[in-house]
């Protein structure tokens, strides 16, 4: 048994100046927080098999969630079950710390979804 946090743990990119640390990285379950700088979004996208949890830690972070836009706040969350697309976005002024658990783990799951209009 470790602690584990971003100075350990191991550290991806993403998108434009988005960083990703995997805290658990099991095939069975995983566990990431993230940090989104303002302005920037994920792709729109939805998992087969990833049953997902997104968690706000800090800022404010909006989710697009099959068709709806759900405004979360620090200490708030959304569940989005497979099949279902989202997006992350950050629109405010400041950046967004965030986690996401998901079980199956979501890397290699992932189907970009149409843009809505």
């Amino acid at each position: 048994m470790k602690v584990i946090d971003t100075s350990n743990a191991e550290h991806y990119l993403w998108g434009t100046g988005c960083d990703g640390w995997h805290l658990v990285k099991q095939d069975d379950f995983s566990v990431i927080t993230e940090r989104v700088p303002a302005g920037e979004c994920e792709q729109r996208h939805f998992h087969i098999h990833s049953r997902q949890f997104f968690y706000i830690l800090v800022g404010e972070a909006v989710m697009e969630v099959d068709g709806e836009r759900l405004t979360l706040q620090a200490r708030q969350g959304v569940e989005i079950p497979p099949w279902v697309a989202h997006q992350f976005c950050n629109e405010s002024n400041s950046e967004v710390l965030f986690l996401v658990m998901s079980v199956p783990k979501s890397h290699g799951d992932r189907v970009l979804a149409p843009l809505l209009k």
